[in-house]
């Protein structure tokens, strides 16, 4: 078999593709990531939200989900800290949930009215590997105060919003494609809502925010 100067040149190329793109995946997942969470939520009417905390992807490493779902009336503070991917094979989860949960019928329905009157806002910082959304619909009444501070280095999202109808909020924390979320929120509370999170990933997002 005879074989040309293209054809080895071609070979060689793709040789090389698979083995950087080997090398890639190994070092993006062992990227250091962290998160600080305080929030605290007052609610009454529907609420259906999920938190999923990980320090590792598959079977390895730390796992933490929690969620409320249902109608009635829901008192809650989470205090997290995750700690993953670090080179020294250092993995943590620290929470903290309290909560008075009351399971009372829903006595909210979206207003009958043909306003169209919607707030959302979006953060994304692609150093950090943060986002966070919020949106507000068949609105009542909202008072919002959201703060946003971002560099290359950290995210620092401060929430605090009352809101009479439909809220969703969601949150991602993941330090680039390959690496695990160490942090997945997302939320949908239909009535009253009282809400104040404070959310930090980043080099220095280990308790340097005050609660809530």
């Amino acid at each position: 078999m005879r074989w040309w100067p293209g054809s080895l040149v071609l070979g060689l190329v793709i040789i090389s593709v698979i083995a950087s793109t080997s090398i890639i995946v190994v070092s993006a997942a062992k990227v250091p990531q962290n998160l600080t969470e305080h929030s605290w939520i007052y609610s009454q009417g529907t609420i259906d939200d999920m938190r999923i905390y990980q320090t590792v992807a598959g079977f390895h490493g730390q796992k933490l989900v929690t969620g409320t779902r249902g109608t009635g009336t829901v008192s809650r503070t989470i205090d997290a800290e995750v700690y993953g991917g670090f080179e020294d094979g250092y993995n943590e989860i620290w929470a903290n949930e309290w909560g008075v949960f009351q399971n009372k019928p829903s006595r909210y329905s979206p207003p009958i009215t043909n306003s169209e009157l919607k707030n959302a806002l979006c953060a994304k910082n692609y150093e950090v590997g943060s986002v966070y959304s919020e949106s507000y619909s068949g609105l009542v009444e909202l008072i919002k105060d959201t703060s946003v501070s971002q560099t290359d280095n950290n995210s620092v999202y401060d929430i605090h919003s009352e809101v009479e109808g439909t809220a969703r909020v969601g949150a991602r924390v993941q330090k680039s494609s390959s690496a695990v979320p160490i942090y997945v929120m997302s939320g949908t509370y239909s009535g009253y809502l009282n809400m104040h999170m404070s959310l930090e990933s980043g080099n220095a997002s280990v308790m340097t925010l005050p609660c809530p």
